[in-house]
């Protein structure tokens, strides 16, 4: 039996030592209700302090199976709670324990902060997928 992980590692710099403090009590305590939600927002990934205490960046990475639409989910409510601006983006691996077909690919999403939404992602399957078809892969 195959095993499939989502893996990623990013840094998100949310401006100030304060703002990182605020975001580790907010991830911590959205992880504390999710202990008994059939949904919960924060798995998936962790989160922690870069350079602390003085340091601004949070390090979002996953220890097994990641969750891109939970570091997204975040992301958003940290740019509302926090009020950031700028874009910020990452990417993932997708992988598999054995050889697989479709098991492997990966992509990236970019958020424009100030506007709290998602500007764009992409995915290397569908890509490969459109090009190999003879499709034009920015139509």
């Amino acid at each position: 039996m195959a095993d499939y992980f989502i893996h990623f590692s990013c840094l998100i710099d949310v401006g100030s030592p304060d703002k990182a403090a605020r975001a580790l009590a907010l991830f911590q305590k959205l992880r504390a209700a999710d202990q008994d939600a059939d949904d919960p927002d924060v798995a998936g990934f962790d989160l922690v302090h870069q350079d602390a205490p003085e340091g601004s960046s949070l390090w979002i990475h996953d220890d097994e199976h990641g969750d891109v639409e939970a570091v997204i989910r975040f992301v958003l409510r940290l740019a509302e709670d926090l009020d950031l601006t700028g874009l910020w983006g990452f990417q993932y691996a997708l992988t598999c324990s054995r050889p697989r077909l479709d098991a492997f690919g990966g992509g990236a999403h970019a958020i424009d902060l100030g506007a709290r939404k998602s500007i764009g992602w992409s995915s290397t399957q569908e890509w490969l997928v459109v090009t190999l078809n003879g499709e034009d892969v920015d139509a």
